[in-house]
């Protein structure tokens, strides 16, 4: 089973990723939360070109990804789970929920540390929200990001399917919780007991302060909860509430190569 997922996962990924972002984008179309207050063609040229970049330079940087570091750490018996007599599932499953733990900190420490924030603060510039911003950060952040998974797989010794479960839900729920889709009251709020919801995620791209920092998990809804970051609804009422940062309003800032300068600005 190893070696069918180390062959086939950039096929695996790849019908995920283009599933959810079809479904997500019909989802956005015909069933919006909110009004766009910038138009897709300023700002998704950019965006997707983000995240062309992104996966260029992870391929060329990384050879050896997560899932090649879940592979060397179980062959040289490195991490906890590689040691341990535990039920293979078990393992899986803990994995996948201790690696969304270590996501939701990286998160946090990108915001709480100025030169991280520096980096992260461009994910945050968009002044709209959707199926877009869900993959659109820095290439510096993802190359940090990548390492802290790497590193994190090596510590937990996690299974290499259960990277690649991880993998798959981090970036589908990313697109997921940053969408611009309508969803129930009562639908979200059953949802957001367990996982991050479109309506959840989107206080957290307010520009409001003290709103931009709150309700940092992609996955787990548990753990903004469980830390005290949860903050339930935006103080302006998703449709009046303003997006992205104060002192990155001018439209000069969704091109790509300002996207690409934003760390490096004062």
């Amino acid at each position: 089973m190893h070696q069918l997922i180390l062959l086939h996962q950039n096929i695996i990924r790849t019908v995920f990723f283009l599933s959810i972002l079809i479904i997500m984008m019909l989802w956005e179309k015909f069933l919006p939360r909110r009004p766009l207050s910038v138009s897709r063609k300023l700002r998704w040229p950019s965006n997707l070109a983000i995240i062309v970049l992104n996966s260029i330079l992870v391929r060329l940087l990384f050879p050896i990804v997560a899932i090649g570091a879940a592979l060397t750490a179980q062959t040289l018996h490195i991490g906890l789970f590689n040691n341990l007599n535990i039920h293979f599932w078990f393992k899986v499953i803990f994995s996948v929920i201790f690696l969304d733990l270590v996501i939701y900190f990286q998160h946090i420490i990108f915001h709480v540390v100025p030169i991280f924030w520096r980096i992260h603060r461009m994910h945050h510039t968009d002044l709209d929200i959707d199926i877009t911003t869900g993959i659109r950060f820095h290439p510096i952040e993802i190359l940090l990001s990548m390492l802290i998974k790497i590193g994190a797989v090596f510590v937990f010794g996690a299974p290499i399917i259960a990277v690649l479960i991880f993998e798959i839900l981090l970036n589908a729920t990313s697109m997921f919780n940053h969408g611009n889709v309508y969803i129930p009251k009562l639908i979200d709020k059953l949802l957001r007991c367990f996982i991050v919801t479109p309506d959840m995620h989107r206080v957290h791209h307010s520009v409001i302060i003290k709103e931009t920092n709150s309700n940092y998990g992609f996955n787990l809804s548990c753990w903004d909860r469980l830390f005290r970051t949860y903050r339930p609804q935006p103080e302006k009422g998703h449709l009046n509430m303003t997006i992205g940062l104060s002192q990155f309003r001018k439209l000069k800032y969704l091109n790509i190569h300002w996207l690409i300068a934003i760390p490096f600005l004062k």
